[in-house]
């Protein structure tokens, strides 16, 4: 139970800042399977949603894997500052929506990112305290070519951009506060696991905490 459903809990046990966990890998590495595990198992923690001017793959849905954009569409968001980060990948425009996100961090809420390192930095400079990043590797990259050939979702030509685009993505490893090598599915999202716990403990994600521990104090031994 957390503070907010405890009706014997004080007033600043449910004061909490949310954090936002920026994930990212190259393509094939295995950055949102494990993240679409963790926001399953952790209620308090919600996938954020990027809009995206690249067409719908086989069974995504609008709304769940991406907001699907016209460019034109997607530039008036641009102009209009309703993005909190955006960037060009393989010739198509991705951003996350500013508002949603916003709004889940003042309320306590986290929120993770399924995102390339040019999003994850725009969104760490601009909210430094706030982000967590995490890089994740591929055991090899031979490994990182079959899983791609395994998707069976893209034509050889995009698939090869996406292995260029996967070695410029891996050059950028050194800027996140974690790396993890994806090497067993199950160890990889244990350590991810591990991590987004242990930042949810930081004194200064628990606003809360000064006024536990002056409560305490003034306890009578």
């Amino acid at each position: 139970m957390s503070g907010a459903d405890d009706p014997s809990a004080k007033p600043w046990e449910t004061v909490r800042r949310g954090l936002l966990m920026l994930v990212s890998s190259p393509a094939g590495a295995g950055k949102t399977s494990l993240s679409r595990r963790l926001v399953s198992d952790y209620s308090d923690l919600t996938l954020s949603i990027s809009a995206t001017t690249r067409a719908p793959r086989p069974g995504e849905e609008e709304g769940r894997e991406y907001f699907f954009k016209t460019r034109e569409q997607f530039e008036a968001m641009i102009a209009a500052g309703e993005l909190l980060e955006w960037a060009t990948v393989n010739g198509n425009l991705y951003g996350t929506p500013k508002a949603p996100v916003m709004a889940a961090l003042e309320a306590g809420h986290d929120v993770l990112f399924d995102i390339d390192w040019q999003g994850a930095r725009q969104i760490a400079e601009s909210a430094p305290d706030d982000s967590v990043r995490v890089f994740i590797l591929p055991p090899s990259w031979l490994d990182l070519q079959r899983r791609l050939r395994a998707r069976a979702q893209d034509s050889d030509e995009v698939m090869e951009a996406r292995l260029r685009l996967g070695h410029e993505e891996i050059n950028h490893w050194a800027e996140y506060d974690y790396v993890i090598v994806n090497k067993n599915f199950d160890r990889a999202y244990a350590d991810l696991s591990h991590i987004y716990r242990a930042e949810r403990m930081k004194p200064g994600r628990n606003p809360w905490l000064p006024g536990f521990v002056q409560a305490l104090q003034a306890e009578e031994l």
